[in-house]
C-alpha cells in the first residue's frame, strides 16, 4: 500500500472511500443502507468518530471524519467495516425478498477465499484510500465531491435531495445521520 494511502495523523480529518467486493450494486435496498447509518450512529456515540461529510452510493461509501477521544482512525474504521460486513452479509441471507441472494452469497465467498484474513464472506474491499485534509478548501472540495456523487449518477438533480448522504444537513436541514459537523 502507498504511503499517500495511510493514517499518519491520528487527530486528523479523513477522506475514505471505500467498495463493496467486485463494486457489487449491495445498496440499492434501504434496509442495507440503514445498517450503515445506524453504524455510522452508534460510531459517533460511542467509539468518538467526528463526521463531517458521508454518502451511501449503491455499491460505495465516501466519509469525512475525525477520530477523537484517542481512538486511531484507522481502527475506528476497521471496527465499521467488519461489524457492517457481517451485519449486512446476514440481512442478505434473511431477507425473503432478496432475489440475488445466492448469487450476492456467492460472490462474497469467492472474494473471502482469495483473502487471506477473511474466514467466510469479505463484504468490502481492503483498501480505504484514507487522505488527510489538510485545509479548509480541500475539506469543502470533497465535501462537494461527495455530495455530488447523487447527481453524477443520475439518482437525484439536487445532492440535498438524496437522503443516503449529508447533504441535507449543508442545506439546513436534519438528515438522516444525527450529529454531524457541518464544516462553516
Amino acid at each position: 500500500m502507498s504511503r499517500n494511502y495511510k493514517f499518519h495523523n491520528p487527530e486528523g480529518v479523513y477522506f475514505v472511500s471505500f467498495a463493496v467486493v467486485e463494486w457489487i450494486d449491495v445498496f440499492t435496498r434501504n434496509e442495507y443502507k440503514n445498517i450503515l447509518i445506524e453504524s455510522l450512529g452508534f460510531c459517533q456515540r460511542e467509539k468518538g468518530m467526528e463526521i463531517y461529510a458521508w454518502c451511501i452510493m449503491t455499491n460505495h461509501v465516501h466519509l469525512i471524519f475525525r477520530s477523537i477521544n484517542g481512538h486511531k482512525p484507522e481502527l475506528l474504521l476497521g471496527d465499521f467495516k467488519r461489524f457492517t460486513s457481517k451485519a449486512v452479509v446476514k440481512a442478505i441471507k434473511e431477507n425473503p425478498k432478496e432475489s440475488r441472494k445466492d448469487w450476492l452469497l456467492e460472490q462474497f465467498m469467492k472474494a473471502g477465499v482469495k483473502s487471506s484474513n477473511v474466514q467466510e464472506y469479505q463484504f468490502w474491499q481492503h483498501n480505504n484510500k484514507p487522505i488527510e485534509l489538510w485545509s479548509n478548501k480541500v475539506i469543502f472540495e470533497k465535501i462537494n465531491y461527495i455530495h455530488n456523487n447523487p447527481v453524477e449518477e443520475g439518482l437525484v438533480y439536487y445532492s440535498q435531495d438524496y437522503v443516503y448522504s449529508s447533504a441535507s444537513d449543508y442545506a439546513g436541514e436534519e438528515g438522516l445521520l444525527k450529529g454531524v459537523v457541518v464544516a462553516r
